[in-house]
């Protein structure tokens, strides 16, 4: 069933000051205005704010950080701010990483333990840190467990951390990547995190040449240990966004619209269920996975299975995110956007989190809005002592 937009959802658009708008940088290329419908599943809303969850997703396509909650009455919220180029985004009740253009951004939660901003947001992501690190085509993120950031660095085939003197530190290559160089060999894209700590990666090739993968989108897909530095499953076709979930490791196997998990003794692909759209971004909580749907682009993306796949379906291609149960392989619940949107980059599920906002930077908002710790109190006492 399609919710009514204006029964069943809210919209908060960000919109810019005449003079930020003029500020904004025209080179980059960025649409101000877009005109998205938004529709949801029916028990979308019930979902969310039983498992205590909201979701943050990315298009860089639009470049749009969008954050999706439930307010008090049980409406669908949706909450959007403009970066861009948004890429990968990981996060918590507390803190979001997500990458842009040029930067690595940090958003921390401003609010305390059940302080409320404007009677209905239960966090308020600041914008508190925007690292430069040059386009590196920043793909997915993960946070370890020391709280450090780990990201794909796509350009230069690698894992990456942010470095304080440099645009980026190296932390691992795949073996048949022979050095570090600007020309996106084997698309690297895809991170699964186990235990807090980078494990598995997905690359569209093994291909050690300047922009080799995109002959090889095929059927060249492989997902690599990062441990082991072995090739756990091969013969995929545009693969991204690997998890690790309930003893299995997930993936998207994006060309042929399956999501699916590994089979680690036979190193192939075991899919559960197909996806009408490109798949990319998933985020797993228990048994289910929202996974991410975009149109598939002319050119880039045209010629694989998953044009097969739409024909045998009878169906057009989403743009928007399907919440998969794990179990069955069936569509528990659904967001679609239609308008000027066709792609998605990233999703992220937000435990904890009923109904999230974001500081943007276009407005007064952010200039005005000032927290601060105050040790001075301690500073005196422990000086008179």
């Amino acid at each position: 069933m399609k919710e009514s937009k204006s029964d069943q959802t809210k919209e908060n658009q960000e919109q810019p000051s005449a003079a930020a708008e003029a500020n904004t940088d025209a080179a980059a290329g960025t649409k101000k205005q877009f005109k998205v419908e938004k529709s949801c599943s029916r028990g979308l809303g019930a979902f969310l704010a039983q498992a205590k969850l909201s979701l943050a997703f990315t298009s860089y396509q639009t470049g749009r950080l969008y954050l999706t909650g439930v307010d008090k009455s049980g409406r669908i919220n949706f909450f959007e701010r403009i970066f861009e180029r948004a890429m990968g985004v990981v996060g918590d009740s507390q803190r979001i990483y997500m990458g842009g253009l040029y930067q690595l951004w940090r958003f921390e939660n401003m609010l305390k333990p059940n302080q409320v901003m404007k009677k209905t947001y239960d966090k308020v992501y600041v914008p508190r840190n925007a690292q430069t690190i040059g386009d590196l085509d920043i793909h997915e993120l993960g946070i370890r467990k020391n709280g450090k950031v780990v990201f794909v660095n796509t350009k230069y085939s690698c894992l990456a951390e942010p470095s304080v003197t440099d645009s980026f530190k190296a932390i691992w290559k795949p073996d048949f990547i022979s050095k570090l160089a600007p020309e996106d060999r084997c698309h690297l894209n895809g991170l699964a995190m186990v235990n807090r700590e980078p494990k598995y990666v997905t690359a569209v090739c093994k291909s050690d040449s300047v922009d080799g993968w995109r002959d090889r989108r095929h059927d060249g897909g492989v997902i690599i240990d990062i441990d082991s530095n072995e090739i756990v499953c091969e013969g995929l076709s545009m693969p991204h966004s690997p998890r690790w979930s309930n003893g299995k490791l997930w993936v998207l196997n994006a060309g042929s619209g399956e999501i699916g998990h590994v089979d680690f003794e036979t190193k192939k692909f075991v899919p559960l269920a197909f996806c009408p759209g490109f798949l990319r971004g998933m985020s797993i909580h228990g048994n289910i996975a929202a996974v991410g749907l975009s149109k598939p682009r002319n050119k880039r993306f045209e010629g694989l299975a998953l044009d097969q796949g739409l024909k045998d379906k009878d169906a057009d291609a989403w743009c928007g995110i399907q919440f998969i149960n794990l179990a069955t392989g069936d569509v528990q619940h659904w967001i679609r956007l239609e308008g000027d949107i066709t792609e998605l980059f990233d999703v992220t599920f937000l435990h904890g989190v009923r109904n999230p906002m974001l500081v943007g930077m276009r407005g007064n908002e952010i200039r005005d809005l000032i927290t601060f710790e105050d040790d001075t109190d301690a500073r005196a006492e422990s000086a008179q002592s």
